[in-house]
């Protein structure tokens, strides 16, 4: 059976928020610190990369970093990010360049999550109809108009599919409305669950938590997305990696290490 050889979890930044982003209802007043985070996974028939990160110039150039994210003071501080943080700068340490990315696989079109894709141009981007689809409603604060200027260009989906042999994009829709988590084999070890923002923080899991954020308010949906992860990590002895605890990423290989 075919598996992804390696994967490389990259740390694109950090953000300080009110914890009741992360969990519903939970958390008023405490303010964690979060990384960003993007995924880069190698497989026999090319690489794919889970995420891209912020859009660096929004963050470096302090007028355009007032106008984007000034609006979602107090409660979410402006993500912060260095030149190297930036996934072109972690290809160049492996050797690569955008050019040999083959997907770029967004689990929903947040800033922090689809806002880098203008440093891989020209890649094949996989997004969802539905995901795309909300994000054109100018509804969902989290995501930046500028940042769909290119989603003509983009592969769009419905519903899952295999993304590559032994990776597998799975629907987990509430947090957004097309957001998308990724299932990977690999040759070592159990397989990998990408949760995305379906599961910011392991507390979600654990304690089935939605995230404080679900489109159109259905936390409903965003439980039952928590529910199916849990259930096929339980089916497929597989882990759950939550996309914004920093307890979590501390656990796992620092770039250049990877997961095998």
């Amino acid at each position: 059976m075919s598996r992804a050889i390696r994967l490389w979890p990259l740390l694109t930044g950090t953000q300080r928020y009110e914890k009741v982003v992360s969990t519903r209802n939970r958390g008023h007043g405490h303010f964690i610190d979060a990384p960003i985070l993007a995924y880069l996974i190698e497989t026999p028939n090319g690489r794919i990369l889970y995420d891209a990160g912020c859009d660096y110039t929004k963050i470096s150039d302090p007028v355009l970093r007032a106008r984007f994210f000034d609006p979602k003071r107090p409660q979410i501080e402006p993500p912060q990010m260095s030149d190297d943080q930036r996934i072109p700068r972690y290809l160049e340490r492996l050797g690569l360049t955008a050019k040999d990315i083959d997907v770029v696989f967004i689990g929903h079109l947040h800033y922090d999550h689809a806002g880098g894709l203008c440093d891989v141009p020209g890649c094949e981007v996989h997004v969802q109809r539905a995901e795309l689809a909300a994000a054109r409603t100018r509804l969902d604060g989290g995501v930046f108009e500028d940042e769909l200027a290119q989603a003509n260009a983009w592969r769009v989906h419905e519903g899952e599919y295999q993304v590559a042999p032994g990776i597998q994009a799975i629907a987990t829709p509430g947090h957004t409305a097309g957001h998308m988590s990724l299932f990977i084999e690999l040759p070592r070890g159990s397989p990998v669950i990408l949760c995305g923002d379906a599961a910011d923080l392991a507390e979600n899991l654990a304690d089935e938590v939605a995230p404080g954020y679900c489109w159109e308010d259905n936390d409903a949906l965003a439980l039952a997305s928590i529910r199916r992860l849990k259930a096929l990590a339980a089916a497929e002895d597989a882990e759950l990696w939550p996309n914004h605890d920093f307890d979590f990423y501390r656990r796992l290989p620092a770039f250049p290490a990877w997961r095998d």
